[in-house]
């Protein structure tokens, strides 16, 4: 749709607001005619844009299955795309505007000739925008258009069409739902309650509130079943309620009625009346605040939303959401079989021996959707039940879900709920392979590479994308992998069959490549990103790709390793370069011609050194040389004055038993002359660090390495003037090398993950980041901080440290006893111990621990005993004993540990 405009938009914006350009093209234009008006040229440029962005957001998603509304807005994304690529070359020339450069360059005649191409591409763009005006124009008239059927279909159930009854015996794997909602229904809350169900499209939040509601509505007085879907207006759903209220069709009275007289007269046929009333597919949560007013007079009432939007289902209290999940494995293969075999035995459906591997391949490519579950098995269910026919289905199964109207239907729904920034940051997820673990981070950092979002008021960019993937998050298009101490998304997937659809609508709209090698030498030049995750074979690549932007190769193969280098070869253009994981050995040096690129990601890959060349890179934000074999950076790297994020160092000891068994960088004298960088990871410690600590006052994120005794006063002061500092790791230049505290008393209340590794000074728990700073700090990890044989750790932190949600002790050395006493830590959900090699015995007092979801106690030498109350820690659902004496586990069968922590999920001893 309107996705490629929208960058466009935004490259046009960073565009007119360069002051310094305007001082060039003042002085050329004396010389070139066409450059006098170019500015008001770029701004007509916009205006047309954004009123095309208006005209399509207007024809809806009813009509986009037109073939005419399909070729016009794709018409419109070229158009956007070769504004995108002209913005670029403007950029690119516009940044070498400097003082002093200005009358250098007039004196030559290359800048005369480069804005004069700028300014002919300008006008060939007022060109197309007349030809697509006039397409429009001529074959966009209403009359003309026709609906999707797919989104059609869907958008036919606001018509309160009820939903087909579900039997109990066909609800499967939800029936704990059904129980709870129904005790919900028949609690003892006088006044009205309302229950929620949320999920992503397919789980089946519909089929589990039809089945209660049917059930249930012979014991409530009134009842009433309301669709609300995206496109509603209150007063049409204030009569629609009224009706059903009344049992009586619409009438003329009725018809005349404003909102507030429909209020008025469903609070008098509610009065002292229990209801239930479901509010079915509600994607905005202004629908119940705006009705809620109508069941004041309603008595012990329950209202049940359906919502695919976490914030809809934010409007019922905790206490009272469903969050539905995808089926586990065994429900998921029970509903198949039920769908597919109508032969029971023995009161089940059974799968026949022959076709049992290929079944459960194409129930697990399904992850739980009960739709895409249901779907399929249709298919299956009239095709023969021979092994070579269900193969063929299960190598298509893609395909096949793709083209099933209702599945499509259902997600395409969410997706076009979607705004046009949200949905650039959506498909780009499909780069990606299936299952992928995408970081929180690397995904803020490449949407913010790629112009989707831009600073909001006192918003970063990177805050906003950040909010972004919230956003997509709530609205279940991304699926919480992991979380972070703060609570944040850590990593996150996306659902197999959401980026099935995904991948097709970013085919559709041009937007990604993510096929094999063999698909794209017969695509066209134009295609503008590119994903080779999983390519095959080691044919030399040929093929020019001169419009590409972005280039994702995560863990290439081996036979492969100069592929993402000869495809960008002719990209100039190339913006995002992600090869993490990948068999690559060197940069070359030709990569500082690309002038757009903004983000290089290396991690993990086995580069040793980076090219001089890449001080051209006067746009690079991001560059990522974590866990490569790079030692030092090229001087010229402070020169890229739009560095946002350096991340940078190298395993020495991938076993990690070693003191520095990762060593940072020897960065540059002049890297504080980048004064936007915010993170840096991780970078030696020197005489100079200090000081130069002193003017990189936008760092949030930073770790150093090689710190001496000598030095650490100094630059721990440093640290603490940092405004903005919430992520630090400090690290020590051998084992014996004592660290004082005593300076690093922290300004900034963002400080929440602290990381040591070295040797204290007596007396560090007693300083500043730990007494006057500790109730900001959510995680805390202490390697090699030996301790006086005194001194517990856990009772010293605890009263200081009260909303750690993260904390790990390693190689340390400490009191023989633990103790963790009643009111220890009351929100950590993660303790590590490991290699504390005198502890014998931890003891922990009910009452400690009440949030904890991961205990893992690892090679403890002397701790022989089972730890005293660990069975009382109820949230628990991991549990790690490890590596402990030989008579450990005979202690912990003779006590019968096994029974008494039944609750908890995953235990190993």
């Amino acid at each position: 749709m309107a996705e490629a405009v929208l960058v466009a938009l935004g490259k046009i914006g960073n565009v007119l607001a360069d002051e310094a350009t305007k001082g060039l093209l003042a002085k050329l234009s004396e010389k070139v005619s066409n450059l006098i008006d170019l500015d008001d040229k770029i701004e007509g440029i916009a205006k047309q844009l954004n009123t095309m962005k208006n005209v399509i957001q207007q024809i809806g998603t009813p009509y986009l299955a037109d073939k005419v509304v399909k070729g016009w807005i794709g018409e419109v994304r070229k158009l956007a795309y070769h504004v995108e690529d002209v913005m670029d070359k403007y950029s690119y020339h516009s940044l070498h505007v400097e003082k002093g450069f200005l009358k250098k360059c007039l004196k030559g005649s290359h800048y005369v000739r480069v804005f004069s191409q700028i300014a002919d591409e300008v006008v060939k763009i007022e060109k197309e925008i007349k030809q697509v005006i006039e397409l429009k124009e001529q074959w966009l008239q209403p009359s003309q258009l026709v609906h999707d059927p797919h989104t059609e279909m869907e958008r036919q159930r606001s018509q309160d069409s009820f939903p087909e009854l579900v039997k109990d015996e066909d609800l499967i794997g939800i029936e704990d739902n059904r129980r709870m909602m129904t005790e919900w229904l028949y609690s003892d809350e006088m006044e009205t309650t309302v229950i929620t169900v949320s999920g992503m499209g397919g789980l089946g939040k519909t089929t589990l509130v039809t089945n209660v509601y049917e059930r249930e509505k012979v014991n409530f007085q009134t009842s009433a079943w309301m669709v609300v879907s995206q496109t509603y207006t209150l007063d049409a759903l204030l009569r629609k309620l009224l009706e059903k209220v009344t049992e009586q069709p619409s009438s003329p009275n009725i018809d005349r009625m404003d909102v507030h007289d429909l209020k008025e007269e469903i609070k008098r046929k509610l009065k002292d009346r229990k209801c239930l009333i479901v509010l079915d597919d509600v994607w905005n949560k202004e629908v119940y605040s705006q009705m809620r007013d109508a069941f004041q007079n309603s008595h012990a009432s329950r209202i049940i939303i359906t919502t695919r939007n976490n914030h809809v289902a934010a409007v019922a209290h905790l206490t009272r959401r469903i969050d539905l999940k995808p089926l586990g494995n065994a429900h998921a293969f029970e509903l198949f079989c039920r769908r597919v075999f109508y032969i029971k035995k023995d009161h089940e459906y059974e799968c026949p021996s022959h076709l049992m591997k290929t079944a459960r391949s194409i129930v697990d490519r399904c992850q739980g959707l009960p739709l895409a579950i249901l779907s399929i098995g249709g298919v299956l269910s009239s095709r023969p039940q021979t092994q070579y026919s269900w193969e063929q289905i299960c190598n298509q199964l893609s395909t096949e879900l793709s083209k099933n109207d209702h599945l499509r239907a259902v997600l395409n729904l969410s997706y076009h709920d979607l705004s046009g920034d949200l949905r650039n940051c959506l498909l780009y997820c499909s780069l990606f392979p299936e299952d992928y673990p995408m970081s929180r981070e690397s995904l803020v950092r490449l949407w913010v590479a790629e112009g989707f979002v831009c600073s909001k008021g006192n918003s970063t960019p990177e805050e906003v994308a950040e909010g972004n993937l919230t956003e997509l998050i709530y609205r279940n298009m991304l699926e919480v992998k992991e979380t972070d101490e703060l609570g944040r998304v850590s990593t996150c997937t996306m659902h197999d069959i959401v980026r099935d659809l995904v991948l097709c609508v970013a085919s559709e709209e041009q937007f990604v490549c993510a096929n094999d090698y063999a698909t794209l030498i017969h695509m066209n030049k134009d295609v503008r990103r590119l994903s080779s995750c999983g390519w095959k074979g080691n044919t030399a690549l040929k093929i020019k790709l001169p419009r590409l932007r972005t280039l994702v190769s995560v863990g290439a193969i081996s036979s492969m390793p100069a592929m993402p280098f000869s495809v960008s070869s002719e990209s100039s253009y190339l913006t995002v370069l992600e090869l993490q994981d990948s068999e690559i050995t060197e940069v070359p040096a030709w990569i500082g011609t690309l002038f757009n690129l903004r983000y290089i990601g290396l991690r993990r890959t086995k580069v040793r050194s980076l090219p001089d060349s890449v001080e051209k890179l006067s746009n690079l934000q991001t560059l990522d040389i974590k866990q490569t074999n790079i030692e030092t950076l090229p001087r010229g790297i402070a020169k890229i004055k739009n560095l946002r994020h350096l991340l940078a160092d190298r395993y020495a000891d991938e076993k990690q038993t070693e003191f520095r068994y990762f060593v940072g960088i020897q960065a540059p004298k002049e890297l504080p002359n980048i004064e936007g960088l915010q993170t840096l990871e991780t970078i030696q410690a020197n005489k100079d660090l200090a000081e130069q600590l002193e003017r990189m006052v936008q760092l949030r994120t930073l770790w150093i390495d090689n710190i001496s005794s000598a030095e650490c006063a100094n630059i721990f002061a440093a640290l603490s003037n940092m405004p903005l500092l919430s992520s630090l790791l400090l690290a020590g230049r051998d084992e014996n090398e004592a660290l004082c505290f005593e300076s690093l008393q922290p300004m900034s209340t963002h400080l929440h993950k602290l990381i040591i590794r070295g040797k204290w000074a007596k007396g560090t728990l007693d300083c500043p980041i730990f007494r006057s700073h500790g109730e900001n700090l959510k995680y805390l990890a202490l390697s090699w901080c030996h301790l006086w044989e005194d001194e517990d750790p856990l009772g010293m932190l605890a009263p200081h440290l009260p909303n750690l949600t993260y904390l790990r002790l390693n190689n340390m050395r400490s009191a023989n006893i633990l103790v963790l006493s009643a009111d220890s830590f009351p929100h950590l959900k993660s303790l590590t111990l490991k290699h504390m090699h005198n502890v014998d015995e931890l003891n922990i007092i009910d009452g400690a621990l009440p949030c904890i979801e991961g205990l893992y106690v690892v090679s403890l030498s002397k701790l022989d005993k089972v730890p005293q109350g660990i069975e009382c820690l109820s949230s628990l659902k991991k549990l790690w004993l490890l590596g402990l004496p030989g008579g450990f586990k005979a202690q912990w069968d003779l006590n019968g540990m096994q029974q008494k922590m039944v609750h908890v999920q995953e235990v190993r001893v």
